[in-house]
């Protein structure tokens, strides 16, 4: 009777690596991502004063956006106002009824909406560098911001009102744009059941470019409406009061929860996706989660704010180079630090040549575009 190849596992060794796989299938999933060293992702020196400054940057930065204007407002002031409102006991404030409703109905809402569309372009970002590896990767590769920008053309191109419904349609369809697009994207990338990076960035350049060339061809089409669509694409306030803020708020709520819960797998996928599946992880679904939240933060952020580049490739790279790559921190830095950023920027726009208001997305591309191009030169050193 002929012995069994030596290379050929023996019926004992199939069925015990057979229990070995079941046992790590049966193993609580955080329990395996424990198993990653932490010295993987080993934070740096600085990483735990990072939150401290950037929530001090964006105290900062909230104060100097309420406060500076055409009409100033002292800080103290301001403190006054918010303690006023806040308090359950009337207050006598000896300042101009026009301070009140300056800030409140007017700068407060801009404040807030442009903070919220930072935080979503930054954490997106943030996700999007993790998940392909890909430092130069923004919230923009897999064509959402091209479908949120031919959605928008598209409702500014039918003439509507500039106030009630007629403002609320332009981000309902931007938000629908950016939606299907990256749905469409997913759907062209898919080989089987798996969703390969690179099959995702190649369908989301083509979608992308794609509509872009029909919202051109529309805008031509549509002469008058061409200065709104464009004014749109650029960025920038498009009013509202607080209604704005509260229809995002909880997209980029969820948004940032889904994100912050799947940090440990995103951390792990920085690996390999191969040992990520060894590890049990179900690397295709993940990949699905992740672009589902992120272009959710980005569709619903873009609405409002219009096409804002550069957000999210500046903060997060800036942040992971300070405090490392863990995404268990570089999530919620990367929305405090993209909230004070864009921030700072709304309010370089609107005064820098005051009463004329910059579209906030041209300070933010004179910004990055300089951070861009130093990133491309340290990667090409280290390439060839």
């Amino acid at each position: 009777m002929s012995s069994p190849h030596p290379l050929t596992p023996s019926p004992v060794q199939e069925v015990r690596e057979r229990e070995r796989g079941d046992d790590l299938q049966q193993t609580p999933l955080d329990a395996r991502l424990a198993s990653v060293p932490e010295e993987v992702f080993r934070p740096r020196p600085m990483a735990r004063a990072l939150f401290g400054l950037c929530l001090a940057a964006l105290l900062f930065a909230v104060l100097l956006g309420v406060s500076v204007g055409a009409v100033s407002i002292p800080v103290t002031t301001v403190a006054h106002l918010l303690l006023a409102r806040l308090s359950p006991f009337p207050a006598t404030l000896n300042y101009p009824e026009m301070f009140s409703t300056i800030l409140f109905d007017i700068r407060l809402p801009r404040v807030a909406l442009m903070g919220l569309t930072g935080a979503a372009l930054s954490a997106a970002g943030a996700t999007y560098q993790g998940l392909f590896r890909n430092p130069l990767a923004d919230p923009y590769l897999v064509g959402v911001a091209s479908g949120a920008g031919l959605g928008a053309t598209i409702i500014i191109s039918m003439g509507l009102p500039v106030t009630g419904l007629g403002l609320m349609a332009v981000p309902v369809g931007a938000f629908l744009g950016g939606v299907l697009t990256v749905g469409l994207v997913v759907m062209m990338a898919q080989v089987g059941r798996t969703t390969p990076v690179t099959t995702l960035l190649l369908a989301g350049v083509a979608v992308g470019s794609f509509a872009t060339a029909i919202t051109t061809f529309w805008m031509l089409r549509s002469p008058d409406g061409m200065r709104r669509a464009f004014s749109w694409l650029l960025g920038g306030y498009a009013g509202g009061g607080w209604q704005p803020v509260w229809i995002v708020l909880p997209y980029l709520a969820v948004g940032l929860i889904v994100l912050q819960l799947n940090t440990r797998a995103l951390n792990v996928l920085q690996l390999d996706e191969e040992q990520a599946r060894q590890l049990g992880l179900n690397v295709n679904r993940l990949k699905l989660i992740l672009v589902g939240a992120a272009t959710l933060m980005t569709a619903a952020a873009v609405s409002f704010g219009g096409l804002i580049g550069f957000v999210g490739l500046v903060v997060p790279h800036a942040l992971r180079m300070l405090g490392g790559p863990d995404y268990r921190r570089l999530i919620p830095l990367s929305a405090l630090g993209g909230a004070a950023f864009l921030i700072l920027a709304d309010l370089i726009a609107r005064t820098m040549f005051a009463p004329q208001e910059l579209p906030v997305g041209v300070i933010t591309a004179l910004t990055g575009a300089p951070f861009f191009i130093l990133l491309l030169r340290r990667l090409k050193r280290s390439v060839f």
